[in-house]
């Protein structure tokens, strides 16, 4: 029998050199907050009944429980300078009145809050002591590898301090928010563990223990850390104006899909594709809706998510030069970034029966009307809006697949503006002649738009 030796892979012979060296700079954090009193139903009897005293004498006794009270929690932060900046969760100081900070020496001080950015769920805090502090340093969250070994530390569920070791499992991890930039680690996290740092093995803070992903609230070992280099730059913009301000270029956009990237005769599927222009740097540029953004100051555009971290990281003000395809060839602008704006959308309800003079066609799996003065009222469309309503979606077609409802209004086809079935039907047959498979469609519910490739092919 042929026996083959295993390889033997370098880890450290032990830990507890680094986690003393590191221990003195990461802190427990519990916050207090003043609840209201008391709601929950009172007892209450008729007049005269003779269970009348009792009741009040009962709530005599316990009007205490009606007043205010004060609600506490824990979680975990680390100190990155001597003179008491404090880096933790976001929620976990969220709505605080008091914040204190708890030192592995068991030295307790009362800390301010700086700025918060919700948005990577990073706040910064400051404490005022009587000598330098001990601090740690953030490292290169980009140099981290998976298979790298990592250790966390904090204060998890309430127990005090603790160290827990594994490595890195994921790089580049996304959750929900639209900056994130996660570090997956199997190292033991827990409630608790909120704020908490993650080190590479030379010490340096990679990462800022977030989230788990749990069935039952413990750790399974799937727990994730926002990478340092997305909280060097937070906690710089907190510490000058204790806000963030991340650069806005001003427009909506999407992924370019297969099918997308077919219909626009793109070569391959990479960019963002941009839905909507409203008023601000974008459009101030030049840049239209329908336009694919494949570069940006200098680096190529993977898609939204990279476009969207790629602009916030860049200064307020910079004259950037933006590529863009348009109509079968790409174009260079120059946009000069504003500040951010946060963009909300609703989906409106499902329409009622289209008007008795609409003009109405069945085509791609969509029930389709002209915009009448009723559908107009009904998704509040002013004057200026031009298209073709969806009255209804076949639920086994592929319109119904990428997510177009009644209701929705079709603006352009094949980036060409329509406003009546037959500029649809022209469109349709260009699409064709020009030897493509799909239609593109810009489509736009309660005024958020988003392009729509669907299947010409019967």
């Amino acid at each position: 029998m042929l026996l083959l030796a295993l390889p033997a892979f370098a880890k450290p012979e032990s830990l507890a050199p680094l986690a003393e060296k590191i221990s003195p700079s990461v802190v427990n954090i519990t916050t207090s907050t003043v609840v209201a009193g008391q709601t929950g139903p009172q007892g209450i009897v008729p007049d005269g009944s003779p269970f009348e005293d009792f009741f009040r004498d009962f709530q005599e006794r316990n009007r205490d429980g009606d007043r205010p009270r004060r609600s506490s929690a824990l979680g975990s932060g680390f100190v990155i300078s001597e003179d008491g900046y404090v880096v933790t969760n976001n929620h976990v100081i969220e709505g605080a009145d008091e914040i204190l900070i708890e030192f592995f020496s068991g030295q307790e001080l009362k800390a301010t809050l700086i700025g918060t950015d919700p948005n990577t769920d990073i706040a910064l805090l400051k404490v005022e002591a009587d000598e330098p502090l001990p601090f740690v340093s953030f490292g290169d969250s980009d140099l981290a590898r998976v298979g790298d070994w990592v250790i966390a530390m904090g204060n998890p569920l309430g127990q005090g301090f603790s160290v827990s070791a594994g490595i890195v499992s994921a790089r580049n991890r996304a959750l929900s928010g639209t900056y994130d930039d996660y570090i997956q680690t199997d190292a033991a996290i827990n409630r608790g563990n909120s704020g908490g740092p993650l080190f590479n093995m030379d010490g340096d803070v990679i990462g800022v223990n977030t989230a788990i992903l749990s069935p039952n609230g413990g750790s399974i070992g799937i727990g994730f850390s926002m990478a340092s280099n997305v909280v060097t730059r937070v906690v710089d913009q907190l510490k000058e104006f204790g806000e963030t301000r991340r650069g806005w270029l001003g427009v909506r956009i999407q992924d370019v899909t297969d099918d997308v990237a077919e219909a626009m005769g793109m070569e391959k599927a990479s960019g963002a594709l941009v839905t909507d222009v409203p008023e601000g740097p974008a459009k101030e540029a030049g840049m239209l809706a329908g336009d694919v953004i494949i570069n940006f100051d200098g680096d190529d555009v993977a898609d939204t998510r990279a476009l969207v971290r790629r602009v916030g990281n860049t200064a307020i003000g910079k004259a950037v030069r933006v590529v863009v395809f348009r109509d079968g060839k790409t174009q260079t602008l120059l946009v000069t970034l504003g500040r951010r704006e946060e963009a909300e959308s609703a989906v409106p309800a499902a329409m009622d029966a289209p008007s008795e003079g609409a003009t109405e066609t069945e085509m791609l799996g969509l029930k389709l009307s002209t915009l009448t003065d009723e559908f107009r009222e009904q998704l509040g469309l002013g004057d200026d809006m031009d298209g073709l309503v969806v009255v209804d979606v076949d639920p086994a077609s592929e319109a119904y697949e990428k997510g177009l409802r009644a209701g929705d209004l079709i603006t352009e086809a094949g980036q060409q503006k329509i406003s009546d079935i037959k500029g649809l039907e022209e469109r349709v047959e260009a699409t064709k002649e020009a030897g493509r498979k799909s239609l593109l469609l810009l489509v736009r519910r309660a005024g958020d738009p988003r392009f729509v490739a669907l299947s010409l092919e019967e």
